[in-house]
């Protein structure tokens, strides 16, 4: 068994499928991942289940690799925190709460696309608006604590880093794809891609809330804490009101659409 916890999940996975539908019962979706190097082993001390849920899931991983006899589950890495109650730091805190803004975004684009009209000025300004709240908040504002700051306190060639940088890249090309299209007057593609990103922007954010900010914090001194905090509030006087005015914009966006304003969990 020691040999499959030192592997590649992608390995194991390619090798033992029923590996990927054991992850996916306990919330550790490994299989869609593009990187996908994680070892066995870290996917597990990553995610912190609770003890008796970590050995059930080893115990039917090991089964599912060898059917025909009884394996010897190593003890893993574990962190005393409770798993089921997140308790955020401060600057990580504000990186969740600021999710709650982007998510109010994302919970527009599914009537932005069964409305989509790209032929008048109105229907054209409501999906460049759209993207400037993209790029405005979502990637120089939020992106900038994460992958200017909070990335910098670890080794940014792990996986589960670069996976998220990853996941970045991606948004930023379906946003490029989203603008073309504009140009060329393509709604088909316009539409295709403000799904896509919806559709990463949902799994992206559940990824960092509820895996790699416990991560972090379970692996982040006290002083990197303070300092994270300081740092957050430099880029928060850099910004001045960029982000009140950010908020302004969805409001409008949601008044636009008229929906209520949703708060997603």
């Amino acid at each position: 068994m020691e040999e499959y916890l030192n592997k590649g999940i992608k390995e194991v996975i390619s090798e033992f499928r029923e590996v990927a539908d054991i992850l996916d019962e306990y919330g550790i979706g490994c299989a869609p991942c593009n990187v996908g190097t994680c070892m066995l082993k870290d996917i597990v001390e990553i995610h912190n289940l609770p003890a008796e849920d970590e050995t059930r899931l080893m115990a039917r991983i090991g089964k599912a690799i060898y059917p025909d006899r009884a394996t010897e589950i190593p003890q893993m890495k574990r962190n005393p925190r409770t798993p089921q109650a997140i308790q955020y730091s401060p600057p990580m805190k504000r990186l969740v709460d600021e999710h709650v803004l982007i998510k109010r975004w994302v919970a527009l684009i599914p009537e932005v696309v069964a409305n989509l009209d790209i032929d008048s000025q109105k229907g054209r300004q409501l999906i460049l608006d759209g993207v400037d709240f993209v790029r405005s908040y979502a990637d120089r504002y939020h992106h900038a604590k994460e992958e200017d700051i909070l990335f910098k306190c670890f080794d940014e060639s792990l996986d589960i880093i670069r996976a998220i940088h990853q996941d970045h890249e991606s948004a930023r090309a379906h946003v490029r794809a989203i603008l073309e299209g504009l140009d060329r007057k393509d709604k088909g593609a316009i539409a295709e891609h403000l799904n896509a990103y919806r559709g990463l922007l949902i799994e992206h954010i559940k990824k960092e809330d509820e895996i790699l900010y416990p991560w972090m914090d379970r692996n982040l001194s006290t002083a990197q804490v303070g300092k994270l905090f300081s740092d957050f509030d430099d880029v928060e006087r850099r910004f001045g009101n960029a982000p009140e005015d950010q908020e302004r914009l969805i409001d409008s966006l949601e008044g636009r659409l008229s929906r209520p304003k949703e708060v997603a969990r």
